[in-house]
């Protein structure tokens, strides 16, 4: 069974990625290795947060269960260093496992192209200024955010207390009715049972950071997966089981 391993800072949601492996039908192992710093939404922190340092850290830990892919499973830890700075965090990144590797940044990228999503509503658990980060983020690829809301959380840990009321109220107070799609940007954020409830209520596709996360993991090491329990991003692999990008 190919494994994907994932690297994600402190302690909040990373039980979503157990569930999501078990939702897919244990397609792919999907190990987490922590790494640790201050979890506060904040530049200078989530910079050092996303290091070189730090990742090589998490990479080596990935290391025994030899992954196939590395994915660097934190919205605000990458796109914070900016979109080119972001590519580089990835390169490294690959280097340091020695496999293909990516960023939750960049698979929400990935994501909305496979959809063809092109106007989207961003609805972020940061305060507003890293979330206008993650706005210009998404506006360097071509993805244009109609519209941007923020709880405001400033740590981590709040985000991950969120109960599940909580987080849908959030998706449908952040969408708009010309946006194809909603996005929410947060590993911290338990999201992986509340996809399919989210495009339920909202009648659109919900990308959420763990789900894209898993998705991007599976795109880069080549494997193919497909469950309606995980949102219209799952269920859009190809009938003849290419990976999508491949």
């Amino acid at each position: 069974m190919t494994t994907i391993g994932f690297i994600y800072p402190d302690h909040a949601a990373e039980d979503d990625y157990p569930l999501a492996q078990r939702l897919l039908g244990e397609v792919a192992q999907l190990p987490v290795a922590h790494i640790y710093g201050t979890d506060l939404h904040a530049v200078d922190e989530l910079r050092d947060l996303g290091s070189e340092q730090r990742l090589a850290e998490g990479a080596a830990k990935l290391a025994p269960h030899s992954p196939s892919a590395v994915v660097w499973a934190c919205t605000s830890g990458s796109f914070v260093f900016g979109h080119d700075g972001a590519a580089e965090q990835v390169t490294k990144l690959s280097r340091a496992s020695g496999t293909p590797a990516s960023s939750t940044s960049f698979a929400f990228v990935r994501a909305a192209q496979r959809l063809g999503l092109r106007r989207v509503a961003v609805t972020a658990s940061y305060p507003n200024d890293i979330a206008e980060l993650f706005v210009q983020f998404l506006t360097v690829e071509g993805i244009d955010v109609i519209r941007m809301s923020s709880a405001g959380f400033d740590t981590a840990a709040e985000v991950g207390g969120l109960t599940d009321q909580h987080v849908l109220d959030l998706a449908l107070s952040g969408d708009h009715p010309d946006a194809d799609a909603v996005l929410i940007p947060d590993t911290a954020m338990r999201t992986i049972s509340l996809v399919g409830a989210m495009e339920d209520a909202l009648g659109k596709p919900v990308l959420t950071a763990n789900q894209v996360s898993i998705w991007e993991g599976l795109r880069i090491a080549g494997v193919a997966a497909r469950s309606d329990a995980l949102g219209e991003l799952f269920r859009h692999w190809p009938d003849d089981g290419t990976p999508h990008g491949w």
